[in-house]
């Protein structure tokens, strides 16, 4: 069984077309264990009931942000090694610099095709 049959991977972004694109791009992957949520409490909450392997989240949503959603991830025990991958169109320094030291994977600029997305995602979990 290869690792995209086994991955779970938690899709959060606030705009539903962004969450479908996403989607539809894992799943063009060949990944099917695809969750989302809304925003990063949707999210926790998810993840508390079912945990997954990795996170993709948008940077800009309103209440939890995708680094608040990171710092809350890294500072729980169950999820402290989850994976994560930042997803934004503002890829300033500062943002990313605060996400490596929350402990980021990885990030991925919008706008983004299938094939950077797949390259982002096999540098955090391996090739797939």
């Amino acid at each position: 069984m290869s690792i995209k049959d086994q991955l779970h991977i938690m899709v959060v972004d606030d705009m539903s077309t962004s969450r479908g694109l996403i989607v539809q791009a894992l799943e063009s992957m060949g990944i099917r264990n695809i969750h989302h949520a809304a925003d990063g409490t949707d999210a926790l909450a998810k993840i508390a009931r079912r945990p997954v392997h990795l996170v993709l989240s948008d940077f800009n949503m309103p209440g939890i942000d995708g680094l608040e959603l990171l710092r809350n991830l890294r500072g729980n025990a169950p999820t402290r090694g989850v994976g994560f991958v930042l997803i934004t169109g503002r890829a300033d320094k500062s943002i990313i610099d605060r996400g490596k030291d929350l402990g980021m994977n990885n990030f991925i600029r919008k706008p983004f095709t299938p094939v950077e997305l797949k390259a982002c995602l096999e540098a955090v979990v391996g090739r797939f």
